[in-house]
């Protein structure tokens, strides 16, 4: 390292990401009294949902449990308008989370982190960033979100296109306007699904492109209900403590009956019909608990996957089109989709559903695109393509652990990781919802602030014992992801190809990469921590 390079600042901890990960984490850091730098490439907080704003973006958890519990003083001033929060909501509610922390001053905006080097000498890590400035810090913090790193895949001639290209998780922060244009978007995620009603409204032709249908269920959103708000505040913490023994550490109070373990097999045709149809008309993503078994047993889960194909085919009118939307594979393999009036926009006559299944994207012209061998003139194209998941961020970050091994070489074959927290050779770097955790299996903000927790904890507990380094060892490391492919592997999860095993990037190892359950999975947390850190090697 050359003079000019070498660090100038020394923080306790740098934490990249202001996400609500990265925002909880600062803040729980100052709490410790550690000093704390935090890095953004964005302009503003709010991680994810400061990127994706394109039209219809909104949670699909409860805006009451999809929300910080950190501080009941938080909990009880804010006001949700509705029982789904709009993304505008979502940001909203980080800005102000950020004001009233006075987390800005500890945030440095616009700066991407362009390589984290740990040095064996000092036992500390170089972040250098695109200011070409870099900074040490005992630990590095690596907030930087599982759906962050947007995912366009290489089509033939995208750069000569003459019209205007978006990408749902990079949209821009001004509206865009697509009265009277030709609309092309491609894919049919989540993103997609959710923007294309929108889009629709708008445009004078929607075209979309899709290679897989998904499942999705409507969301039955509305307003925040004043009678379900007061009764949820006035009983906040046992309200998130009981959330905390559901799976996917949520929907305890949802007001159903418990199935979990009822298999779908069990009961008459019409009691597991009338299940899922009240469910269909009112719950959401809680559909997909209606039986125990829905993902264990490939026959139970035929029946939720059949009663989905009738409802598609109960909303859309022409019959071609229906089928072309019915997904064939397992329900829920992927991540299953909340909508408002997705499958309705294409009984609209000027949406055309195009489905590139058995053939593909030909190439992208200057006029629009050709698929399937025909041409489609268009004015814009929007690419709903994902996101590398999971490990894009992390491994974009330029991160080099002992011996200057990469974090890219050492999960080549697949991301390693022990709890999703820490990964061998790495020393004092943790992930939060990291692969190898719940993460997108469960509610995002409480599987956070479970991570920034440990982690401000096992922190405060090396500097009280003048411990200066963490590191997961190799068998702990081994043991864990063996035991995430186990669990895996006693579901219909890795029957499919999803972003949950990385199949919607070209070229990444095919591995399954969250943690399936909650509850056990704290308790394995808090069980390691209470051991002293049990497979990690301090010292």
């Amino acid at each position: 390292m050359s003079i000019a390079q070498k660090p100038i600042n020394n923080y306790d901890a740098i934490v990249v990401g202001a996400g609500f990960a990265g925002m909880y984490m600062l803040h729980k850091l100052r709490g410790l009294g550690l000093s704390v730098k935090v890095y953004e490439t964005g302009s503003g907080v709010g991680g994810t949902w400061f990127w994706n704003r394109y039209p219809g973006a909104r949670c699909d958890i409860d805006s009451l449990e999809y929300s910080y519990q950190f501080s009941d003083e938080l909990q009880q001033e804010w006001h949700w308008p509705e029982r789904y929060s709009a993304q505008p909501d979502i940001l909203e509610y980080a800005n102000h989370v950020a004001e009233r922390f006075d987390l800005r001053k500890d945030i440095q905006f616009n700066t991407q982190v362009e390589s984290s080097v740990y040095d064996e000498d000092s036992k500390s890590w170089n972040i250098t960033t695109s200011d070409g400035k870099t900074q040490s810090a005992q630990f590095c913090i690596m907030a930087t979100g599982c759906l962050s790193s947007t995912n366009t895949p290489d089509f033939k001639g995208i750069e000569s296109f003459k019209g205007q290209t978006y990408h749902t998780g990079q949209w821009p922060h001004e509206p865009v306007d697509f009265s009277g244009k030709r609309v092309g978007i491609i894919g049919t995620g989540s993103s997609a699904i959710q923007a294309i009603p929108e889009i629709a409204k708008q445009a004078e032709h929607l075209y979309v492109f899709q290679r897989t249908p998904n499942y999705t269920v409507p969301s039955n959103n509305g307003p925040m209900d004043k009678e379900t708000e007061q009764t949820i505040k006035a009983d906040y913490p046992a309200f998130r403590e009981r959330n905390s023994k559901m799976p996917a550490g949520l929907g305890a109070d949802s007001g159903r009956k418990t199935n979990m373990g009822v298999s779908a097999l069990d009961v008459s045709h019409e009691e597991r019909e009338a299940e899922y149809e009240s469910r269909w008309d009112t719950a959401g993503l809680s559909i997909g608990g209606s039986f125990g078994d829905l993902m264990l047993n490939q026959e139970s889960n035929d029946t939720i996957a059949e009663f989905a194909r009738g409802k598609i085919r109960g909303i859309v009118n022409d019959p071609a089109t229906a089928e072309a939307l019915c997904p064939e594979q397992t329900f829920a393999c992927k991540r299953l989709c909340v909508d408002t009036g997705y499958y309705q926009t294409f009984n609209r006559p000027n949406v055309t559903l195009v489905d590139i299944s058995q053939g593909a994207i030909d190439e992208i012209t200057p006029a629009g695109l050709q698929a399937n061998g025909d041409a489609f003139e268009l004015d814009c194209i929007i690419f709903a393509t994902g996101f590398d998941a999971m490990t894009g961020s992390l491994l974009k970050a330029g991160i080099r652990g002992e011996g200057g091994q990469t974090l890219t070489d050492k999960w080549s074959a697949g991301p390693r990781t022990y709890l999703g927290l820490g990964t061998s050779g790495f020393p004092n770097l943790f992930t939060i919802t990291g692969p190898g955790s719940p993460s997108v299996l469960t509610n995002m903000i409480p599987s956070i602030e479970q991570h920034v927790n440990w982690i401000a904890d096992c922190i405060q507990y090396l500097k009280e014992s003048n411990l200066q380094t963490i590191n997961a060892t190799d068998e702990a490391e081994d043991a864990w992801v063996e035991h995430v492919n186990v669990l895996a592997s006693h579901t219909l999860y890795p029957s499919c190809n999803s972003w949950y095993l990385g199949a919607n990037v070209p070229g990444k190892p095919r591995v399954f990469m969250p943690h399936i359950g909650f509850p056990s999975y704290v308790e394995k947390c808090n069980e390691v921590a209470a051991n002293g850190y049990q497979g990690f090697a301090l010292a």
